[in-house]
């Protein structure tokens, strides 16, 4: 089944400074990768809001929803969690004018982009496609609790960014 380019629809807030070739870029980038995701998780038309923030603010949203007073590089607010939530999947019989379903939020820390991306040997879009890949599984339910959740959750974004060709 093709997935639409426009299958995941992203509200992006970017609320650090770039200049406009800049902020183009980080914007196509966080798209593309949602989009990949939709389209190998096979998912039905869905909605998810992204902001690209400063550290203080990062750390304030850490502090309050999960008690943690140190500045993190991405943070995602999943609204489809919980045992009786089920992520919608495409199927040939669903209707394609459904109303897209509603993930839940990714804030991701500019200033960690850049840091890591130094730290790591890779360029600044890498580090970004990983923490948006890295935010996007965690809202379809995706973790790294124990050692097998990880495996299957990092091989994941790992054929998402090879497949944009994002490489190290």
């Amino acid at each position: 089944m093709t997935i639409a380019d426009d299958w995941v629809e992203i509200d992006v807030d970017v609320q650090v400074e770039l200049d406009d070739v800049r902020r183009t870029r980080v914007i196509a980038i966080m798209k593309a990768v949602c989009q990949e995701i939709a389209r190998k998780e096979n998912l039905a038309p869905a909605y998810v809001s992204i902001s690209v923030v400063e550290e203080t603010v990062i750390q304030t949203l850490n502090r309050t929803y999960r008690a943690k007073d140190a500045v993190t590089d991405v943070l995602s607010f999943a609204l489809l969690e919980g045992e009786d939530e089920a992520l919608a999947v495409e199927t040939d019989s669903a209707p394609t004018d459904q109303l897209p379903q509603c993930l839940g939020d990714i804030v991701i820390c500019w200033e960690r982009v850049r840091m890591q991306a130094a730290e790591y040997g890779h360029s600044e879009d890498r580090e970004l496609a990983f923490l948006t890949a890295h935010g996007m599984l965690h809202l379809l339910g995706y973790d790294h609790e124990d050692q097998e959740q990880e495996h299957a959750m990092f091989a994941l974004q790992e054929e998402v960014l090879q497949a944009l060709a994002f490489t190290r």
